[in-house]
């Protein structure tokens, strides 16, 4: 638990940014060095399993506050359940602000969001006997079409990274090929404003994945990138307002849509069919507001952050509370993201804290609870 009567856990560590983003580095994709294929597959055995890279963006803005601007890489030892107590690296980026974050699941780069563009970075490092030591800078690559933008408060890579969009605060919607940055969907006033998007899972049903989530100012619509068409607007309910979306598949390998969702009551959780775009379920989970959200890669588990500091692991064949860290951070949990291996949790908080929450093994008599925050 964070609070400062105990010692903090070695899993949650404080790096003096406050953090608007997280996500995983896919390291078993990254390349510091022009090797061959074969010759990749040649280290592979050497590198430490249990050795991960967590990335975060955040800072304090414009002005002369003292905090920092910065994109934080640091470490998790999966063995010993800890976060490097030092950032690995820590990139500042002056007086802007990265805002938003899409990390290329291929290991090329991240794209990070400013106050008016989106810039590409680069992972860097070198390889020494222990393996690599892994950094990140920015390239010199330019992301024209995401120069003199609006804030973007979305941004999402598919599966095969082959595509790229971007949702601003203006409410425009862009897809974009990648890394061409050709244009293949400019929907200009697709919400109010964008504040989450997700692409289809690549599968035996959808291989291309090219189906997109975008949610806004309330609303929540799907889009075939494709034919640069709506598909679907999906209706909320009585009080209701959508925060977050995520395309997952079920153990019965079915394809759902998730939508983390808040009324007067607190959050609650709605899936979606993908046919029919019709609810299939809607379930209660938290009393507080949720700020963030995320499913595991292996479809077995949900995430909720709350404004309460609170981090909730849910089962998503049950909707039943798996795991829950109360007060695992001291502010808002702004992002939270599933490893790829969906064996543990990072969130990170606008209290500068960042935790990595290993995933707890499902046990057949457990007795599951509703979670009560008050």
């Amino acid at each position: 638990m964070a609070n400062t009567s105990s010692p903090e856990p070695s899993n949650f560590q404080k790096y003096g940014v406050p953090f608007y983003a997280v996500a995983w580095v896919p390291n078993n994709y990254i390349r510091l060095d022009p090797k061959s294929e074969d010759d990749q597959k040649e280290d592979q055995p050497n590198r430490n399993d249990d050795r991960n890279y967590v990335v975060l963006a955040g800072g304090g803005g414009e002005g002369r506050s003292g905090i920092p601007n910065a994109v934080v890489l640091s470490e998790f030892d999966l063995s010993s359940n800890s976060l490097s107590h030092q950032p690995v690296v820590k990139h500042g980026t002056h007086s802007d602000l990265p805002y938003r974050m899409a990390v290329h699941p291929g290991g090329e780069g991240l794209v990070c969001s400013f106050p008016n563009c989106c810039r590409w970075f680069e992972w860097d490092g070198e390889h020494g006997s222990e393996g690599h030591k892994l950094g990140v800078k920015q390239s010199q690559k330019e992301l024209t079409l995401l120069q003199d933008v609006d804030q973007q408060l979305a941004l999402a890579f598919n599966d095969e990274g082959s595509v790229l969009a971007s949702g601003g605060e203006n409410g425009n919607l862009k897809v974009f090929k990648w890394p061409s940055m050709e244009i293949i969907l400019n929907e200009a006033k697709a919400h109010p404003s964008v504040k989450d998007l997700d692409f289809r899972l690549m599968d035996f049903l959808s291989p291309d994945g090219k189906l997109l989530v975008s949610l806004g100012g309330g609303g929540c619509r799907v889009w075939d990138v494709t034919s640069s068409t709506a598909v679907a607007s999906l209706p909320k309910g009585n009080d209701e307002m959508f925060c977050a979306c995520r395309f997952s598949q079920t153990n019965e390998k079915n394809l759902v849509l998730y939508t983390a969702t808040v009324t007067g009551k607190g959050g609650s959780i709605v899936t979606w069919n993908t046919t029919t775009w019709k609810r299939i379920s809607s379930k209660s989970v938290v009393r507080d507001t949720i700020l963030s959200f995320d499913v595991s890669a292996d479809g077995k588990f949900l995430a909720c952050g709350t404004t309460e500091g609170d981090v909730i692991i849910i089962n998503s064949t049950s909707m039943r509370i798996h795991q829950v860290i109360k007060k695992a951070h001291l502010g808002f949990v702004t992002a939270m993201r599933f490893s790829p291996d969906s064996r543990a949790l990072a969130s990170a908080s606008l209290d500068s804290s960042a935790r990595v929450t290993i995933v707890e093994e499902a046990k057949e008599k457990r007795k599951c609870r509703p979670y009560l925050s008050k």
